[in-house]
This record gives structure tokens, sequence and C-alpha cells, in this order.
């Protein structure tokens, strides 16, 4: 068991991670300034990220909702409860729009819904009466009416509702059978004249058109999935995790795709699922028959090429001639003279231009589908590796440490984390891939973005998946098992940073780098506290400045050069205008080694910075 000198220092480091830097053991040979205004920013985009703007709503929950309506508005409206239910549905379960809509035209919305105020027949209590239908007698107990009290037999209504049911939700708007006539026909209709299975399945479409009909909620996307979500509108962000552990976007309910907005999504997803990189491809790597237009690929061999049954056509590749105008004298099976001519005139430059054009297209994109679809790939392993640690070895790894599981959910903690930078990081190659390439600051400012947050999540899966194993596989208690709790922990939250920033600076549209490729001064300012910390890593420590090349050009250059992007930046400015996310990243790499090495026993801090950078 851990003892409480152990459980201090972990929670010393707790409070690390929730940005308390403070240091209560007398230790100053570091101290750094951290601008309030950029602390408070970040707080306030992190409650923002992680406030719940929404509810899940089980099959009962649902349930409940419904029937809480129809009797408020039956109540309120002195309706009955199948009147109710008509109303509530045609205005699609919205209570205020029934209200006011009722209150401003009573009548009009009776005749437009089908609830009329009086019988157009009156339908008497005893005696036999004619069905409308099949024209039979029979006694009024066997014969039902809607509210406009056109009398029809139970056996003609159950045929009539039954077929109605079976054609699906149009049921639910089911109308007299009389054709003169529009009034609606209620639940309670459909409850004394409809079989067992045909009521359960009204039930059932009269349920899901709560959610459905319903703007402020909709169905969890995920296969068997019974749960809705309720959504606050306006407030946070669309991201949703249902009780199913499936997470998607409320808005488009696509797969959960923030920070890319879903227009670029819906692009996205219809470019890997449409013929176009296919015809790309075809472009890309084959020439057409001369004779019969069939597309032909060329990966190995001469330059003789016959097409396949039925055609049979042999030709050139190059020059797409016919084979018998070819022989030695044209440069034999490896070469073709007329093509060489032919291209020095420019006879072929149209059909080359086009399909490199095609080649850098499909080249393109697969760079960026390959890398979105690997790290699709490696989240869900990620999924069964979180599944696996919370079913299996968290209670392996409790007893061979001798720690009890509330002590290793940072395990768990960095597991969650991997998983949801995997589908940051996915989308950010959707997001890369329609940045315009014109907007070359933009890019660079992207790309060193991703690249960070990538190598932070790359080094923290290698912590949790390779180094873990050693004490997953230990037989006892090991002696270093809380250097590995702090190094886990501190990796977690460096890529939690890393990752933060890059949300926030896509959900900006990368805001911070103007047209002509340089970040704001003011931005530039407030992300490195406004020029009173400058960047200070400790006392009598060099800045940040100088880590970005500030001190390489001397006194004598009034600009200096960023190692990272070669931007010119003023002398008079402490960090590199065009990286912003350098003077962001500032604190993570050189104050957490730091404090870090405090905790994890390492000989210097510069091995640390190794680890981070």
């Amino acid at each position: 068991m851990d003892s409480e000198d152990d459980m201090h220092d972990a929670e010393s480091n707790e409070d690390f991670y929730s940005g308390d830097t403070s240091d209560d053991d007398g230790d100053g040979d570091y101290d750094f300034v951290v601008d309030q205004e950029t602390d408070d920013d970040s707080d306030e985009f992190s409650s923002r990220r992680h406030q719940k703007n929404y509810s899940i709503l089980s099959e009962a929950d649902i349930r409940q909702r419904q029937g809480d309506d129809i009797l408020r508005v039956s109540k309120v409206l002195s309706i009955s409860r199948g009147e109710a239910g008509v109303l509530l549905r045609h205005y699609n379960w919205s209570i205020s729009k029934v209200h006011d809509e009722w209150f401003a035209d009573e009548e009009k919305v009776r005749n437009t819904v089908g609830l009329l105020s009086k019988p157009v027949v009156k339908f008497p209590c005893a005696g036999e009466m004619t069905c409308g239908i099949c024209f039979d007698t029979f006694p009024c107990e066997a014969m039902s009416a809607a509210f406009c009290g056109h009398p029809f037999c139970n056996l003609c209504w159950s045929g009539y509702v039954g077929t109605a049911i079976n054609d699906g939700p149009g049921c639910l708007g089911l109308r007299c059978p009389d054709p003169s006539c529009s009034a609606a026909v209620s639940e309670d209709i459909i409850n004394a004249v409809a079989s067992e299975e045909d009521k359960e399945k009204y039930a059932r479409y009269f349920l899901r058109s709560y959610i459905e009909d319903n703007r402020k909620a909709k169905w969890c996307p995920a296969p068997g999935c019974e749960y809705a979500v309720e959504f606050a509108a306006g407030s946070g962000t669309y991201d949703v995790i249902c009780n199913c552990s499936y997470s998607f976007c409320w808005n488009c309910t696509e797969e959960a795709h923030r920070p890319v907005d879903c227009s670029t999504v819906a692009k996205w997803i219809l470019k890997n699922t449409a013929e176009s990189e296919n015809m790309n491809w075809i472009l890309a790597n084959s020439k057409p028959c001369p004779k019969c237009k069939r597309p032909i690929e060329k990966n190995q061999g001469c330059m003789h090429i016959t097409c396949t049954p039925p055609c049979k056509f042999e030709f050139c590749w190059l020059c797409l001639g016919a084979w018998s105008e070819h022989g030695e004298k044209t440069g034999g099976f490896y070469a073709c003279n007329r093509y060489e001519t032919a291209k020095q005139e420019g006879v072929y430059d149209e059909a080359e231009r086009r399909r490199e054009m095609a080649k850098n297209s499909l080249e393109r994109y697969t760079h960026y589908y390959e890398r979105w679809a690997t790290n699709q790939s490696s989240r869900q392993k990620a999924l069964g590796d979180l599944q696996l640690m919370q079913d299996v070895h968290l209670e392996k790894l409790s007893d061979s440490q001798c720690q009890p599981e509330s002590q290793l959910k940072f395990i768990i903690e960095a597991w969650q984390q991997i998983v949801e930078c995997r589908r940051v990081l996915k989308w950010t190659y959707a997001y890369g891939f329609y940045l315009p390439e014109y907007e070359h600051a933009k890019r660079q400012f992207f790309e060193y973005l991703q690249g960070e947050a990538e190598a932070g999540l790359e080094r923290l899966h290698q912590c949790a998946e390779k180094e873990l194993q050693v004490y997953l596989n230990a037989e006892g208690p090991s002696s270093d098992f809380n250097d590995f709790r702090t190094k886990l922990a501190c990796l977690t939250s460096v890529t939690r940073n890393y990752f933060e920033n890059l949300v926030r600076a896509l959900e900006n549209g990368l805001s911070d780098v103007n047209s002509h490729g340089a970040c704001s001064r003011s931005t530039s300012s407030k992300g490195n506290g406004g020029g009173s910390s400058k960047g200070k890593v400790g006392k009598g420590k060099s800045s940040s400045s100088k880590s970005s090349g500030a001190g390489k050009n001397g006194d004598d250059f009034p600009h200096w050069s960023c190692d990272h992007c070669t931007y010119a930046n003023p002398k008079s400015s402490s960090v590199c205008q065009m990286c912003l996310q350098r003077s962001l990243c500032c604190a993570v790499v050189y104050i957490a080694p730091v404090i870090y090495s405090k905790y994890a026993g390492m000989e210097s801090v510069s091995e640390m910075q190794d680890l981070f950078s």
C-alpha cells in the first residue's frame, strides 16, 4: 500500500495538473509568471468544453415525458387525453405552440387538426345501426365512431386501422374512413378496435414520434441503441456521448468530429464514398485502348500492349498507335520515336497535364485519407484496450502492486485521453485536406499544431501501452511504480494541453494567423502573458525568445528567425509572431519537466526536455 508521503506526493501532482503551480517546499530555483488573462481564457474554454448541455432519455423516460405533456395539455385546454395527443403530435410536441395556436383561434385549430367541436352525425346509445363500409346491421355496442360520429362496425374498423398501421408511422395521422370527413382518429379508437399486435405497433410509432417530431431531441444513431438525446440548443458543443458509449454530433448525427465543422465532415464522407477518386485513379494510372476505349493499366514490361478479348487490339503504350506500324525504326519494344517527336511538338501536353493533375490530386487525397483511417483504427484498438483495462487488467494490477483500484484511475484517464485524442487527430486530417493551399501561413501554423499534438499523443500512447506492460507482468509490487504513476499522469496532462490548444485554434479558424502570415499582436501578447512574464522559466534563466532563436542572430540584425517556421520576427518581439503555439507550449515544454523531474528521479532537467521535445 502507498505510504502517506506517497499519497501526499500524488495529491501534489494533481494540484499541478489542475493548474496549481505553487511551491511549498521552499525550493525557489524555478520561478515563472503566468498571465492571469490567459488562464481565465483557458479555464473558460475547458469549462465550456466539459459542460453537459444534453440529457439522455431511456424509453421509460420518453414515455413518462410524453404522458406528462399530454396530461398537461388535456388539463389546460379541458379536452380528453386522446384529443390532446392528436393536438400535440400535429404541432410536433411543442406545448407552447399548441397553447399559442389554440387560444388565438380554437375553431381554426380544431378544423385543421380534425378535432371537431361537435359530431357531424349523432351516435345513438341504443338500437341497431348500419355500418358505412360493409352495410351490415349491428347493435350499437358493436359500432365505433371518431370525433365526427360516423358509425362503422368494429370489424371494419379493425381492418381499416390494421392496414394503416402495417403501412407505417403514417397511421398516426389517420382520419375517419368516410371519404368526405376529415376527423382525426385518436388513440382511444385504436385501443378499442385494433388487435394486440397492431396496438403494440401503434404505441411504438406514437412513442417514437415524440422524439422524431421533436426538434429538441434525436435518437442515438448507434445500431441497436434505444436511447434518445435531448439537447439544449445554443450552448456548448454539439458532441454527445450516449449511455451506450457511442459519441456523435447532435447537429448532423455523424460520429463526433469536433473541432471540424459539420459541412467539412459531410464533404469528407461524400468524397470517401464517391466515385470521383476512382476516376482520378483511372485517369492517373491507365490509358484507354485506342479501339474500344477500355482503360488499361501498365505496371511492367515493354510498350507492346494487347487489349483483352474480344478487342485484342495491339498498340504502343506511349503514342497509342497501332503496333503494326512500330518496329526497330521507331525505337523497338521499350521506346517510341514517334511519341518523343510528338511530345516535343506539344501534341500530348493537354493529356499529360490532365494525367499529372489527376495523379497529384490522388496522391494528396491518399496522404490525408491514409492518416485519417490509421487514426480511426488506432482509436478502435485503444477503445478495446480501455475496455480490457477496466474489465481485467485493473484488478490484476491492483493485486500485484498492492494498491486499491481507486488509486489506479490515472491509467483509465490516460486511456480515455488517448481515445479522445485519436478522434480529434483523425478529423484534423480532414480539416487539413480542405485547408486552402494558398493560405501558406495558416497551413504552416496548422501543421505545427498538429505535429506537436501528434507527437505528444504518441509519447502518451507508448507509455500507456508498452511501459505499463512491465507492471502488468510483474509478480509483486514494483519499487518504481509511483514514478510511473507520476510520469503517465504528467504525459496525460501535457497531451491534454496540446490538444486543447489544437482544438481551440481550429475552432477559431486559425484566426491567430492573419492574411499576411503573422499572428495578431494582441493575440500573441495575450498568449505570452502580455509581456509581463516574458516567458521566464526561472530566476536567472534565459527567456523563451532565446529558445526560439532570438539570440542566434546577434545585435547587428533588426530581425531574428524562428527555428521552427523561419519567420522573420522584429527584434523587439520576445516570441515568434507566426508560431503562437510556441508561446502556449512554453510552460508545457520547459516548466513541466522542471517540476516533473523532482518526482520522477531524473538526473537533470535536460533529460525531461528530451522526453517532451
